[in-house]
C-alpha cells in the first residue's frame, strides 16, 4: 500500500512540473555512460528557441542540477549539463543571448572551482566558445575578474604528471584569450587594461613563454593552431600588444619589465631581445618608439650596472624597429634620451675607479644610437648629426667628465656618420655641423681628433677608397676609385677647402704620434681623391706648401715630427700628381734625389726616438723641397690658375678666414681679409672685373654692392663716374652759390616748363566741339568735368 502511495506521489510530482524542467530532465539519461540523449536536446532546443523568455530558467535549472552532481562526483552527469548548455548557447539568437549568460557563467565559474583538472579544461572550452560570440550589446554589468585570476593561475599549473599540467596551462592560456576577445573589443564593458588585470595576464604569458622554446617550437608545427603552451603563449601575448591604444601600451610594458627585473630574466638577454621583438612587430606601428622610450625610462631607473648594460644590448637589438616609424620630433627625442643616458652614465661613474661593465653598457648605447639613425633617411641622419654635434661639451682641461663625455659623444656622432651615404659635400657638411666639427679638431685631446678624423674620412669617402689611401706612401695607390667632382662639389672645396685644411694641419702639429698623423693624412688624400680638379688644384697645394714651411719654420717641434711632416707632404703632392696627371715627373724626380741624399725624408712614417735622430741638425737644402716657383710655371704652361701659389705672402695669417668662423667683415677692409677676393670665386668661369682697392673700401659691402663689383661692365663703371661727378658739382654750387644765383640759374628752365604747360592746355582746348548758345548758358551752371563723380551705372 505505501509503495503504490510513492509511486502515485512521484507521479503527480513529475506531471506537475514545469515543462522545461520535464524537458532538461528528459536529456539525461538513465545511464550516464551513454551521454546526453540527442532527440530530447532537439526537443529543449526547439522549445527554448520558440520560448526564448524561458531560456534564464532552464539555464538556472541545468546550473541546480550540475551543481548537486558535482557535490556528488557524478562528473559524467556535470559533463552532460555543460555540453547542453554549449549547445544552447551556439543555438540562441544575439538578442536573447543575455537571458541565458548569467547562468552559463554561474555554470563555468562552478566548474573552474573543482578541483578536477578535466572540468576545469572542459570549462575554459566552454567560455572560448562564450568568447567567439558576438553580442549586440553589451552587459554592463557583467564582471571577469574571477575568470582573470583562475586562467592565470591555471597558466602557471604545477601538476606531477606532464602532459595535465600543459593541458592545464593551454586551457589557462586559452581562457586568458577569451577573456581578452570578449572585453578588448567593447569599451562599454570590464576595462582589461587596468592594473591588476595586466599584472595578472601578461606575466601568466611570459611564464609560459620561457618555460620552453617557442622558436624551436614553431618550426615544428604543421598546422596553424598552437600545440605547446610557450607557443600559444605568444601568440597571445601578440594579440594583447596589437590590440593596445597609445594610452594602453604602459599597461602592458610595465608589468613585462617588472616580471623580467624579479625573474633576472635580462641576463642572458636572449630571452628579453625575443620577447621586445614580440612586442615591436605586433605592437601598432606609429606607437613603437613608446616601447623605446619605456625601455630607455626604465634603464635610467635600474641600478645594477651588468643589467644595465644587457638592457641596453636589447635596446639596440629593437630600437631598429622604431626607427622606420619615428619622424621629425619622436626621432630626435630619443637620440635625446639616447645621450642623456650616456652623459649620466660618465657623470655617474667619473670618480670611481674604471669599471668595464660601465665601457660595454656605453658602447652598447652607441650602437643602439647607430641603429636607430641607419634606418632614417639621409636627410634625417644629417640633423641626427648636428644634433649630437650641439650636445658636444667645449674642451676644458680642468674638467675630466667632459673630456670623456666629448669622446663617448663623437663615438656617437661616428656611428651615425658611418651609415650617411654622402651625395653632395655641400649638404653632407652644412655650416652649422661643419664650424663646431673643425674646432673639435684642433684640441689637444689627441683621442678627439682621431675621432674627428675619422668623422670626417666617414663623409667624405663616397668611393670606399679609406683603406687604400690609409698608408702614408709615395707609392701608386692600386685598385683607387676616382671620379671627377661635380660642380656643386667644386664650389664647395673652393669654399671650404681652406678650412678643413687648416684643421689637418693644426691636428698634425699638435703632436708627433704616428696614428694621429696617419689619420689627418687619410682625410687629406680622401679631401684630394674626391674633390681634386684642375679648379681645386691651387687650393691643395697651397695646404701642401703651408706643411712643408709649418716644418722648416717651427723650432719647438722635435726633428721627427718634421721628418714625418716633410714625408706627408711629399706624399700627398705625389698622390695629386698622380690624381691630375701634372707635373708627375717633377715629384719623380724630388724623390730620387731624396732616396740619395735625404732618405729620412721618405716615408713611411716612424716613431724612431734614438738620440742621434734628436741631436742631428736637420738643415734640408732647396733642391730636396718642394719648388713652389717651379709648380707655378707648370701650372702657367698648363694654363692653370695659380693666383694663390704667385702671393708673396702666401699664409697671412696661417689660415684663410671662413664664413663660418663667424668673422664680420661688414665694417672692416675686405683687401685685409682676403689678399685675392678672385681666388675664392664659386664660378671660375665668370671673368671678374679688376678691383680698385680705394673703391672697394669706400664701398658697402652687402651683396648688391658685391653683385655691381663682380658683373658690372667698363661703360657702366665710366656712366657712374659721370654722374657722380655731376652729383658733386651740384652739391658744391648749393652749399657755395646764393640765392639769388640759384634763382636766375633755374628761371629758364622754369619758363621752359611754363611754356610747355600752356601748349598742352590750348590743344586740349581746341579738340572740344564748339557749344551752342543753350548748351554755353547751361555750361556756365555746370561743374568742371574733374569735379564730377563718376555715375553709379559704371561702379561694379
Amino acid at each position: 500500500m505505501l509503495s503504490c502511495c510513492a509511486k502515485l506521489s512521484c507521479c503527480q510530482a513529475g506531471c506537475f512540473k514545469p515543462r522545461y524542467k520535464r524537458l532538461v530532465d528528459n536529456i539525461f539519461p538513465a545511464n550516464p555512460e551513454e551521454g546526453l540523449v540527442k532527440s530530447n536536446m532537439e526537443k529543449l532546443t526547439f522549445y527554448s528557441l520558440s520560448s526564448p523568455e524561458k531560456l534564464d530558467r532552464i539555464g538556472e535549472y541545468l546550473y541546480q542540477k550540475a551543481t548537486h552532481d558535482i557535490n556528488r562526483r557524478r562528473y559524467k552527469l556535470v559533463e552532460i549539463a555543460m555540453e547542453a548548455m554549449d549547445l544552447l548557447l551556439m543555438a540562441c539568437h544575439a538578442q536573447t543571448l543575455n537571458l541565458f549568460v548569467e547562468s552559463f557563467l554561474k555554470m563555468i565559474q562552478k566548474l573552474l572551482e573543482d578541483a578536477n583538472p578535466s572540468l576545469q579544461i572542459m570549462a575554459t572550452n566552454s567560455f572560448v566558445k562564450f568568447a567567439n560570440i558576438e553580442e549586440d550589446a553589451p552587459s554592463y554589468h557583467r564582471r571577469y575578474d574571477f575568470f582573470i585570476s583562475k586562467f592565470s593561475s591555471m597558466c602557471h599549473g604545477s601538476n606531477d604528471n606532464v602532459e595535465i599540467r600543459n593541458n592545464i596551462r593551454m586551457a589557462g592560456i586559452k581562457g586568458l584569450q577569451g577573456v581578452i576577445r570578449k572585453t578588448v573589443s567593447d569599451d562599454l564593458v570590464e576595462n582589461i587594461w587596468e592594473r591588476q588585470h595586466m599584472e595578472k595576464i601578461v606575466p601568466s604569458l611570459l611564464f609560459n613563454m620561457q618555460s620552453g622554446n617557442a622558436r624551436e617550437e614553431e618550426v615544428n608545427e604543421e598546422d596553424n593552431e598552437p600545440k605547446t603552451p610557450p607557443v600559444l603563449a605568444e601568440s597571445v601575448l601578440r594579440e594583447l600588444v596589437s590590440r593596445a591604444s597609445f594610452s594602453h601600451i604602459n599597461d602592458v610594458l610595465k608589468p613585462l619589465l617588472t616580471h623580467l627585473d624579479h625573474h633576472q630574466l635580462w641576463i642572458p638577454h636572449e630571452f628579453a631581445i625575443h620577447t621586445f621583438q614580440i612586442v615591436m612587430l605586433s605592437i601598432q606601428p606609429q606607437y613603437s618608439y613608446r616601447v623605446v622610450e619605456t625601455l630607455m625610462s626604465h634603464l635610467d631607473t635600474t641600478a645594477s650596472a651588468k643589467t644595465k648594460t644587457y638592457i641596453a644590448v636589447v635596446l639596440s637589438a629593437i630600437i631598429s624597429i622604431a626607427a622606420g616609424e619615428s619622424v621629425g620630433p619622436s626621432a630626435l627625442d630619443i637620440i635625446n634620451n639616447l645621450l642623456t643616458l650616456l652623459r649620466d652614465s660618465v657623470r655617474r661613474d667619473s670618480g670611481s675607479s674604471k669599471n668595464p661593465t660601465i665601457g660595454q653598457y656605453q658602447e652598447n648605447l652607441i650602437n643602439a644610437l647607430g641603429q636607430f639613425a641607419n634606418h632614417h633617411p639621409d636627410y634625417q641622419k644629417i640633423e641626427i648629426m648636428m644634433f649630437i654635434m650641439n650636445k658636444v661639451p667645449t674642451f676644458s682641461k680642468k674638467d675630466e667628465v667632459d673630456q670623456v663625455l666629448q669622446i663617448i659623444l663623437l663615438k656617437s656622432l661616428l656611428k651615425v656618420s658611418v651609415q650617411y651615404r654622402t651625395v653632395s659635400f655641400e649638404k653632407a657638411f652644412p655650416a652649422s655641423f661643419l664650424q663646431p666639427l673643425l674646432k673639435m679638431a684642433k684640441v689637444t685631446e689627441s683621442k678627439v681628433r682621431i675621432i674627428v678624423m675619422e668623422i670626417l674620412q666617414a663623409l667624405l669617402d663616397r668611393h670606399k677608397n679609406q683603406q687604400i689611401v690609409s698608408v702614408v706612401t709615395i707609392k701608386k695607390y692600386h685598385s683607387l676609385s676616382l671620379e671627377p667632382p661635380s660642380r656643386s662639389d667644386i664650389i664647395f672645396a673652393n669654399k671650404q677647402v681652406g678650412n678643413l685644411m687648416n684643421a689637418l694641419i693644426n691636428s698634425m702639429l699638435l703632436d708627433d704620434q704616428v696614428i694621429t698623423l696617419e689619420s689627418a693624412y687619410t682625410t687629406a688624400a680622401l679631401m684630394i681623391s674626391e674633390m681634386g680638379c684642375i679648379e681645386t688644384l691651387q687650393e691643395f697645394m697651397v695646404f701642401i706648401f703651408h706643411l712643408q714651411n709649418k716644418a722648416l719654420s717651427l723650432e719647438d717641434l722635435t726633428v721627427r715630427h718634421k721628418c714625418n711632416l716633410h714625408r706627408i707632404a711629399i706624399s700627398l703632392a705625389t698622390f695629386i700628381s698622380r690624381c691630375l696627371g701634372i707635373f708627375t715627373d717633377y715629384c719623380e724626380q724630388l724623390i730620387d734625389k731624396r732616396r740619395q741624399n735625404a732618405p729620412f725624408l721618405l716615408p713611411p712614417l716612424t716613431e724612431d726616438s734614438s738620440p742621434t735622430l734628436h741631436s742631428m741638425n736637420l738643415e734640408i737644402s732647396d733642391e730636396l723641397l718642394l719648388d713652389r716657383q717651379f709648380i707655378v710655371s707648370v701650372l702657367q704652361k698648363s694654363g692653370i690658375r695659380s693666383e694663390r701659389l704667385q702671393m708673396e705672402s702666401l699664409f697671412p695669417s696661417d689660415r684663410r678666414p671662413s664664413l663660418i668662423d663667424g668673422i664680420s667683415t661688414r665694417d672692416g677692409n675686405l683687401s685685409d681679409t682676403y689678399p685675392d677676393i678672385d681666388s675664392i670665386k664659386s664660378s671660375p668661369d665668370v671673368s671678374r672685373k679688376a678691383l680698385n682697392l680705394q673703391e672697394l673700401n669706400m664701398l658697402e659691402l652687402n651683396f648688391e654692392g658685391m653683385k655691381r663689383i663682380l658683373t658690372a661692365t667698363h661703360e657702366s663703371a665710366k656712366l657712374d663716374e659721370v654722374n657722380k661727378e655731376k652729383r658733386e658739382q651740384m652739391a658744391k654750387s648749393l652749399k657755395e652759390q646764393d640765392f639769388d644765383e640759384l634763382m636766375k640759374f633755374n628761371e629758364s628752365s622754369h619758363d621752359h616748363i611754363q611754356n610747355k604747360l600752356n601748349e598742352l592746355f590750348n590743344s586740349l582746348a581746341m579738340d572740344r566741339p564748339y557749344l551752342t548758345n543753350d548748351n554755353a548758358l547751361n555750361s556756365k551752371n555746370q561743374k568742371p568735368i574733374y569735379e564730377r563723380n563718376f555715375p553709379e551705372l559704371f561702379f561694379f
